[in-house]
C-alpha cells in the first residue's frame, strides 16, 4: 500500500525514472520524476496496463511527496485514474486516508505498467526523448485522439 501522501516508484524501474529526468547532465525528455511517473501512468491506462509495484525503490527515486504532483497539476489526472480505475465516485473524496491510499495505489501501478512498456519501446535507445517523440508521433499517425484518451505529448519538456 501506497505510504499516506508518497508516491513510490518500483526499484526494477527507479534507472529508468532517473534516465527519463533531465537533471545532472542528462537530457530526458521530462523536467521532474513526477513528470515522468504521471507521463507513464497514462500510457499504462491507456494499455490498460497495471502492475504492482514489487520492491520499492529506496534511493533515487526515493517516494515523492503527494504536494510535488498536485503542484504541477497532476493531480485532477490522479483522480481521474482512480474514478476509472473503481467506477467509484467516493474514491475521490478526500474525507478518507484509505480513498487517498488507494488513489495513489491506482497511479503507482499504472506508472509501473507504463514504465514496463516504455523500457521495451525505450531499449537500444540513445536519445530517450527522440525516442519518446517518436513514440507519441507513432500513436497520432496510426489513430486520431478520440475524445477520451489521453494526449500524451503535453508532459514532454521539449522547446
Amino acid at each position: 500500500m501506497a505510504e499516506t501522501g508518497r508516491i513510490r516508484v518500483a526499484k526494477d524501474k527507479a534507472e529508468l525514472v532517473k534516465a527519463l529526468i533531465s537533471a545532472d547532465g542528462a537530457m530526458g525528455p521530462f523536467q521532474t520524476f513526477a513528470d515522468a511517473i504521471v507521463f507513464a501512468a497514462a500510457l499504462g491506462a491507456k494499455h490498460n496496463k497495471r502492475v504492482p509495484l514489487g520492491e520499492i525503490s529506496k534511493r533515487e527515486p526515493s517516494p515523492i511527496g503527494q504536494e510535488v504532483f498536485v503542484s504541477r497539476g497532476y493531480d485532477l489526472v490522479i483522480k481521474l485514474l482512480a474514478i476509472t480505475e473503481t467506477k467509484d465516485i467516493k474514491i475521490i473524496s478526500s474525507d478518507e486516508y484509505k480513498h487517498e491510499n488507494e488513489r495513489l495505489r491506482v497511479l503507482e501501478e499504472y506508472a509501473n505498467g507504463g514504465l514496463e512498456i516504455l523500457q521495451q519501446e525505450l531499449r537500444g535507445a540513445v536519445d530517450y526523448s527522440e525516442r519518446v517523440l517518436l513514440l507519441l508521433s507513432m500513436e497520432r499517425d496510426n489513430q486520431e485522439l478520440k475524445e477520451d484518451e489521453f494526449d500524451l505529448s503535453k508532459f514532454l519538456n521539449i522547446p
